[in-house]
């Protein structure tokens, strides 16, 4: 087990950290860093899906303890679950995705336009602000004919389901020095 530890540190010397392999789309600043904090404390996939260590609680007292340290201690996982349940949801959905196409191509129009020059409309300046409520505007009856809100419901419940089962039924991880005393109910 030595090895791959040193071949990381190695790497990690010659410049190939996670901060390098992030995509390049992501620019330096508050969504970039929350990226890499959320890559940082991703717990091995392995002991996530561990079949070995799911089990029915004992009493309530427990389930909450599960939760709330499970929640805690897989919370990486779990922002990475939401996000492949979204992306399962917009691939599924044709639609959606020419909503999303729809939306984006404005927003890069717009954007576009903003770098030759201002948007003037009856003599007033439109701010970027206004121009991108535009975009929206111009693709809402897209994303409202595609059901992108029954998508959000159905991803937003799935996660629910997904992460609180496992929350609830993984044995919590055992930390060093770290536990959470619960008194029983």
């Amino acid at each position: 087990m030595a090895a791959p530890k040193d071949q990381r540190k190695d790497g990690e010397a010659e410049g190939l950290s996670a901060t390098t392999l992030l995509p390049k789309l992501i620019p330096s600043g508050a969504g970039r860093e929350w990226l890499e904090r959320r890559r940082a404390t991703i717990q091995p996939w392995g002991t996530f899906v561990d079949q070995q260590r799911f089990s029915r609680p004992g009493n309530l007292g427990e389930l909450c303890q599960r939760l709330v340290c499970n929640v805690e201690y897989y919370q990486s996982n779990y922002v990475f679950v939401f996000l492949g349940l979204i992306l399962y949801c917009v691939v599924t959905s044709p639609m959606l995705l020419v909503a999303l196409a729809v939306f984006f191509g404005a927003c890069y129009i717009l954007y576009l336009r903003t770098l030759q020059s201002k948007l003037v409309l009856f003599g007033r300046e439109v701010s970027t602000a206004h121009q991108y409520a535009l975009a929206g505007g111009i693709s809402f009856p897209f994303f409202w004919l595609a059901g992108a809100g029954s998508a959000v419901f159905w991803v937003l419940g799935a996660t629910l389901v997904v992460i609180g089962s496992h929350a609830a039924f993984h044995q919590i991880e055992a930390v060093d020095g770290e536990e959470l005393q619960m008194e029983p109910v």
